[in-house]
């Protein structure tokens, strides 16, 4: 027997919805505070940060050491930065 998905695509949507619906700076650290934890949001900066050192130029060696963050994650954000549909979009 499989077990049941906890969290549907529909539920997914609706996170989306909420924060799409986000009209300030303040709302939105609420928001995040409320749902994550502190690690979690540093963790989610620090890939803001990573693709903006990489989009700016920057080797994996400087974002390492500016960021401290895992060659893996890093790998991930350079994958995303020039691959993905969101990084381009809305990171400056």
């Amino acid at each position: 027997m499989q077990a049941k998905k906890s969290v549907s695509k529909k539920d997914i949507e609706d996170l989306f919805e909420v924060i799409i619906a986000i009209n300030s700076v303040k709302d939105c650290r609420d928001l995040f505070e409320d749902l994550c934890t502190d690690k979690e949001i540093e963790q989610m900066a620090q890939r803001v940060k990573a693709a903006k050192l990489l989009m700016a130029g920057n080797t994996y060696n400087q974002v390492i050491e500016q960021t401290d963050i895992s060659s893996a994650t890093l790998c991930r954000v350079s994958r995303c930065v020039q691959y993905g549909k969101g990084y381009k979009k809305f990171v400056k």
